[in-house]
């Protein structure tokens, strides 16, 4: 049964063989064959039993109760986001799959307020795809361009890797958010098409995947090391817009005065040739699979 149609089976079974046995108070008992917990040791540590917990893993039975749910959140270790998300797994009734606009377009006051920034700024959807930018965004990393996606340059791009001296960090937090994003919508077609060629051609991402981590995007300093002026560390602030489907405002900022601020500025004085009104966010660029972009995020 794969991950789309047994998504609670999967994230209890990647987050149960992240838990050591030293971790849930388990006596060392020597040479264990598989990494983590055995699922009898999580029913016995939750108080359930063995064979109803096997059921969860294995898709039989997707209607526990919170109870339950809680008793196994704690003998996994899972915290506020990662009970959250668990929760969004369990339906009580079959789901609809539901048919996804492929593209989403900001409203205009939103891309007024994007062009008249001077921080380097786009618009992103719950995929990472970059569906409007400002010149200094693209100015500041070239993935950013409209039609981009920040996940297919973060993990196949070397160029746009070497942005990041902070990779692991960055690929981490990618990874926990596109988790949060998507929630239970794992049959999603452009979710399974773009986790599917990245499975395919990176195993950082294979990696990170498999691990079901959950985190949302926070407002935290980011560090860049740009070709042209060099190491930096900018801001990473991102906005909800109002009124769309999961369009995000992200936009990197310097604090006042400092030498970063100078480097920005630096940056931007070289300039690049404004993008026309109407290729702000292009519904045909951003239809199909998007192309590349940024400590935590």
């Amino acid at each position: 049964m794969s991950e789309s149609t047994n998504a609670l089976g999967a994230y209890l079974r990647a987050r149960r063989e992240l838990v050591t046995p030293q971790q849930a108070g388990i006596p060392d008992g020597g040479v264990r064959r598989t990494p983590g917990l055995r699922r009898e040791e999580v029913a016995m540590l939750a108080g359930i039993s063995a064979d109803y917990y096997l059921r969860l893993e294995r898709g039989r039975d997707r209607n526990p109760s919170l109870q339950v749910l809680e008793a196994i959140a704690r003998v996994l270790q899972l915290d506020d986001e990662h009970l959250a998300h668990l929760m969004t797994l369990v339906a009580e009734v079959p789901r609809r799959r539901k048919r996804r606009a492929r593209t989403a377009t900001p409203p205009p006051g939103a891309l007024k307020l994007l062009h008249s920034l001077v921080q380097p700024a786009f618009i992103e959807d719950r995929y990472f795809d970059i569906v409007a930018s400002n010149n200094l965004a693209r100015a500041l990393s070239p993935g950013l361009r409209v039609g981009g996606n920040q996940l297919r340059g973060m993990f196949l791009d070397p160029a746009e890797q070497a942005l990041y001296p902070e990779w692991e960090s960055v690929t981490e937090c990618f990874i926990a958010n596109l988790r949060q994003a998507v929630g239970s919508g794992v049959d999603d077609q452009r979710f399974i098409e773009l986790t599917g060629e990245l499975s395919l051609a990176s195993p950082r991402f294979r990696q990170l995947w498999a691990r079901h981590e959950v985190r949302g995007q926070r407002g935290v300093p980011i560090l860049i090391e740009h070709p042209q002026v060099g190491e930096m560390t900018l801001n990473r602030e991102r906005l909800a817009i109002s009124g769309t489907d999961d369009l995000m405002l992200v936009v990197y900022h310097p604090d006042a005065g400092s030498s970063n601020a100078d480097k920005l500025s630096m940056l931007a004085s070289v300039g690049l040739p404004a993008a026309r009104p109407d290729q702000a966010a292009d519904p045909e660029r951003t239809a199909g699979p998007a192309h590349t972009a940024a400590r935590h995020l």
